[in-house]
């Protein structure tokens, strides 16, 4: 099955060859986001609950780009550095998800920089 490739205009250059989120049907793969500024900068160094809000916004970003909305994200996939840092994401987590929760899993992982804490990819059924 063909794909749409979702890559929202704001967003910096992807530190390697990947997109945002790739849409197949009315299912869209949000790949794993990371609090990443142009030239692969590590944003909120030292603050999860910072790093958390910003890759949520940008799965927000991309799932609105692809016709949807936070409401049709029935699945997450969250990597944590560092399991101490587990309630402070839970509490941003929670409110891009105040209704209905998707399913989910949180383990922790080594993250592709050293500075990134917290990393989440999701997938959406829109429409």
């Amino acid at each position: 099955m063909p794909f749409e490739a979702i890559n929202p205009a704001a967003f910096p250059t992807p530190i390697a060859p990947y997109s945002a989120g790739a849409k197949a049907g009315n299912v869209l793969y949000v790949s794993g986001m990371l609090a990443l500024g142009e030239g692969g900068t590590v944003l909120h160094v030292n603050d999860a609950a910072a790093q958390a809000r910003h890759i949520l916004e940008a799965i927000r970003i991309t799932v609105e780009a692809a016709g949807g909305t936070m409401a049709d994200v029935v699945m997450n996939h969250i990597f944590l550095k560092d399991f101490v840092d587990y309630s402070e994401v839970n509490a941003v987590y929670a409110e891009y998800f105040p209704g209905q929760k998707p399913a989910r899993y949180c383990i922790q992982a080594p993250l592709v920089k050293p500075d990134c804490l917290v990393e989440i990819a999701s997938v959406a059924h829109i429409g």
